[in-house]
């Protein structure tokens, strides 16, 4: 029997937009529990939690977007899920979505993570598949005056050349869906709470490909995403964002990562050989 469970980890979002995230989950037949992680000061998002498939948690402390989500993690590895999907509660999808998911992974048992096309509202895509990073692509590349430069290291980094239209091993997957495998996970291990926010899924996606766990993107289903680029936007959120990448690149290595590099080329040799 497949169980499935799911997180969204709150901090005093849109309640219109955290409709839709929840709307979209609880569409599914096959999910049993809905974990809402609330971070946020206050619990006044505490009345949107009506189905009886949610279970609310206030959790003011705020240890962190991974922290949040491992709270429901534990929960789901106790109720026995066979899957968890890790959503950001400013995405929604179409009934369906997750039925499709769910059998691709039962048929293909060796993956731990996937994740399907992510578009704007507005029917873009967005591109959120990506080599592992080395400290020029998440710290160097923002701050690069030269565009060009810029976008051509874009095109091979967010594997834009590949036209994002086919199902491929991808190890750096978006954070704002992870549908994971929770035996994966029993076995890697939850998120890193070392990180606060940005780049815990990098982590967690290295570590199912250290496990030999694939990370799998699977674009014949989309769903839509706000995708605001919150440390774009506010010089507080970048430091964050410095901060876990410099965490993330004492952990993995920074420019000596041979890990990193042969894993890098066995994605692009994949993918190339695909044409």
């Amino acid at each position: 029997m497949v169980i499935v469970t799911g997180s969204i980890v709150l901090y005093q979002n849109e309640r219109n937009i955290l409709l839709e995230a929840i709307g979209s989950f609880l569409r599914s037949g096959l999910v049993t529990k809905l974990y809402l992680i609330d971070n946020s000061p206050t619990d006044e998002l505490k009345d949107i939690a009506v189905n009886a498939r949610i279970e609310y948690i206030h959790n003011p402390a705020n240890p962190g977007f991974g922290a949040g989500h491992n709270i429901a993690l534990k929960l789901a590895i106790q109720q026995g899920a066979t899957y968890h999907l890790i959503l950001n509660p400013d995405v929604y999808y179409a009934e369906g979505v997750l039925e499709e998911l769910t059998d691709y992974l039962e048929k293909n048992t060796d993956i731990g993570n996937i994740m399907p096309k992510v578009l704007y509202p507005n029917n873009e895509i967005q591109r959120l598949c990506k080599l592992l990073p080395t400290p020029y692509d998440w710290i160097g590349r923002r701050f690069n005056p030269f565009k060009k430069m810029v976008e051509k290291r874009n095109d091979l980094f967010e594997l834009r050349f590949t036209g994002y239209d086919r199902i491929m091993d991808v190890p750096y997957l978006s954070g704002c869906f992870m549908y994971l495998r929770i035996s994966a996970l029993r076995e890697i291990g939850l998120f890193d709470e070392g990180i606060f926010m940005y780049g815990e899924e990098t982590d967690l996606c290295r570590r199912l490909i250290d496990a030999s766990y694939r990370t799998v993107f699977y674009p014949k289903v989309h769903i839509y995403h706000h995708f605001e680029k919150g440390s774009h936007k506010s010089w507080r959120l970048t430091k964050i964002g410095m901060q876990s990448a410099i965490y993330y690149f004492n952990k993995w290595g920074w420019f000596f990562d041979r890990k990193r590099r042969l894993i890098n080329k066995d994605v692009l040799r994949k993918i190339n050989s695909q044409k």
